[in-house]
């Protein structure tokens, strides 16, 4: 049996605590992993002077695959980078994934399954950023360039093509935009083009704002740049029960890294009360990526069921601790006979 090779990055806040609970319940199933952890965020910061160590992007190139948790990243300390940012760009992570799926939960819109798609090493998240005139005006770079704007449109199209999602959406700012967000969406239209069974269509990306409150059912794929993917995919996650179950893969051509979308939380750190339901869904994305597609699809309905019984954290209405989840998750798994192809 294939034993996989798993680099765990906790993080900071509740992150080690979601990235527990998820290891606990990939440990449940009838797989072989073995663990490898490292170091990232702002404790590693005040350990080492480096928030991302290079003994930790040597752990992460070792691996399989990647499940990380959270970090804390504080405004003010002079010359200070996220090290999510570096990792997306210095692992070239190009392509971010972000699904939607509606859940058996009054806070829930119905019937929403949609994936947003998000291009993860360029334009405004560069880092490019200067201050003028004796710090008067700031200015920052945005870049955009064709190789990347039509790689993301051809995983956007094979995601789509993947999950049965037959509408491409290209969201951009190009009337006004006319360069940099221009230059995006040609690359992609034309990229598009190669895939007639698909329909590919556009919109600014105020105009998907608005939609995606107005019918999100409506959609099936978005596809966009680093600023706005970031923003609509937080905005779609609260048409389906929020940031605490918005799970994420970054997908790179040689290794992946898989994280939930929310925050350290340093309120709930250590209070047994983050919900690691978000972790637990990467931890099934990953799954997918490591070619255990029926493990994953098992994991993704077990996610559905506790909800459906309130087996949740009080975020979700439940009484549940964080591990209680993760151990509600590993008991419902025994019982799961069949999964949806």
């Amino acid at each position: 049996m294939k034993i996989y090779r798993i680099a765990l990055l906790g993080g900071d806040g509740i992150g080690p605590e979601v990235i527990r609970a998820a290891r606990r319940v990939l440990e449940a199933l009838p797989l072989c992993w073995e663990w490898l952890e490292g170091e990232i965020g702002w404790g590693a910061y005040q350990r080492w002077g480096d928030p991302l160590p290079s003994e930790t992007l040597t752990l992460i190139r070792q691996a399989d695959a990647t499940l990380f948790g959270a970090v804390t990243t504080p405004p003010d300390v002079p010359n200070y980078r996220s090290p999510v940012l570096r990792m997306r760009q210095e692992l070239d992570l190009f392509a971010n994934l972000r699904p939607c799926r509606s859940i058996p939960h009054p806070i829930s819109r119905p019937d929403v399954h949609l994936l947003v798609v998000r291009e993860n090493t360029e334009d405004l998240y560069v880092g490019r950023e200067r201050l003028e005139e004796n710090g008067e005006t700031a200015v920052a770079e945005m870049v955009i360039t064709r190789r990347a704007s039509a790689r993301i449109m051809r995983i956007a199209c094979e995601q789509a093509r993947q999950r049965r999602l037959p509408r491409v959406t290209l969201v951009h700012k190009a009337n006004v935009l006319r360069q940099t967000s221009g230059l995006f969406r040609r690359v992609a239209l034309e990229v598009g083009a190669e895939y007639p069974d698909l329909q590919v269509d556009e919109m600014l990306v105020d105009t998907c704002a608005m939609e995606l409150i107005r019918a999100p059912q409506s959609f099936g794929v978005i596809v966009t740049t680093n600023l706005f993917g970031d923003i609509l995919s937080d905005e779609a996650s609260m048409l389906v029960g929020g940031l605490g179950l918005a799970c994420s893969a970054n997908i790179g051509e040689h290794t992946a890294v898989f994280e939930p979308v929310h925050g350290s939380a340093p309120a709930l750190a250590g209070k047994n009360l983050a919900n690691p339901l978000a972790a637990i869904g990467s931890a099934a994305m990953m799954l997918d990526y490591l070619g255990e597609d029926r493990w994953a699809r098992c994991v993704e309905l077990v996610i559905h069921r506790v909800i459906a019984d309130r087996q949740v954290t009080p975020d979700l209405g439940g009484t549940l601790g964080t591990q209680d989840v993760a151990e509600a998750v590993i008991r419902y798994l025994q019982y799961v006979e069949e999964v949806e192809p």
